[in-house]
């Protein structure tokens, strides 16, 4: 995949990570973008951080002591968790859900 593809992938989904946490109460997560970064801020202080890496064509995700590294799976037309095939999109609501004590959908 060329550089500005991913960037745009990654911009794209970056872009509907941040829409998604508009939604959520600001007191339980909030959340900042930056440059290819999405941080997101729980009421604890805990901080999960969604961040393009252009190097590796991947989505990284860093929440609380776990990592994932998704990569743009064409036939799907998203992304995916590069060790156990899960969608980046519901496995995010999952963990930002189970971190504020609520079921979320994305």
């Amino acid at each position: 995949m060329e550089e500005a593809q991913f960037l745009g992938l990654a911009d794209d989904c970056l872009s509907k990570v941040a829409d998604w946490l508009e939604d959520l109460d600001p007191d339980e997560v909030d959340y900042s973008t930056a440059d290819g970064v999405v941080t997101m801020e729980f009421a604890d202080g805990a901080r999960y951080i969604l961040s393009r890496q252009a190097a590796t064509r991947q989505i990284w995700l860093a929440a609380g002591a776990q990592a994932f590294h998704y990569n743009y799976d064409s036939s799907s037309a998203g992304w995916k968790d590069d060790k156990n095939g899960d969608p980046l999109f519901p496995q995010l609501a999952e963990l930002v859900g189970a971190k504020i004590g609520q079921k979320l959908e994305f």
